[in-house]
């Protein structure tokens, strides 16, 4: 097979302005990420050049992220998964091996996304709800926002519904923008530019993703 054949033919697109550190969970190590893109990498058959050109990012930089030297945002994982043909869950927490999962309250796993490429502000955080789940399409998510005057249009590949628990969210959508109370939701399509954040100083949210 040539090299040209084992490079997935896939648009990568859109996920450089979604960032974010990946923190750490409780008996698990940032470093494993870099692992696991390592591993997805040569199981395609993928030179860290062939990556690099997929996605833009400097080998020097991916071989640091692969021997955990650094800690890949979150947009950055988001990124490289499109580029390994694969899902973000598998980079970040694993490959799945249940065929349901029951997640509890403490047992959701933290992410946190920054308000910009350059802002250390925390603009949300959210907690995967069913990161076991083996081929699954969908991320379910329990988000807390935080206002910020600051906007980052966001258009990616996908669909999104979010339902509002707590506070005030404002969702700005192909131009218009609405205020979500609780009980308010929404739903629409991620290549749709979007933007949403807190009306007041914070607002919890039910998020689906389909990829």
């Amino acid at each position: 097979m040539d090299k040209e054949d084992k490079i997935p033919h896939i648009n990568v697109d859109y996920f450089e302005d979604l960032t974010g550190d990946i923190q750490d969970d409780e008996g698990r190590s940032v470093d494993e990420v870099g692992k696991r893109i390592r591993l997805l990498r040569q199981e395609r058959g993928i030179s860290l050049q062939d990556l690099s050109d997929l996605t833009g990012f400097e080998v020097a930089r991916l071989e640091d992220i692969e021997n955990g030297k650094e800690k890949p945002q979150l947009g950055m994982v988001m990124k490289l998964s499109k580029a390994l043909d694969a899902a973000v869950g598998r980079l970040v927490s694993g490959m799945g091996t249940k065929l349901y999962s029951i997640t509890r309250k403490n047992e959701r796993k933290p992410v946190a996304r920054s308000a910009s490429k350059t802002s250390k502000k925390s603009v949300y955080s959210y907690m995967s709800l069913a990161p076991e789940v083996q081929g699954r399409h969908m991320e379910a998510l329990i988000v807390q926002l935080e206002r910020a005057e600051e906007k980052e249009i966001s258009m990616h590949n996908g669909e999104e519904f979010i339902y509002v628990l707590d506070g005030v969210a404002s969702l700005t959508i192909a131009k218009e923008s609405y205020e979500l109370s609780p009980g308010d939701s929404a739903y629409y399509l991620s290549t749709t530019p979007h933007y949403l954040t807190a009306k007041t100083d914070k607002a919890t949210i039910l998020a689906v993703l389909y990829e």
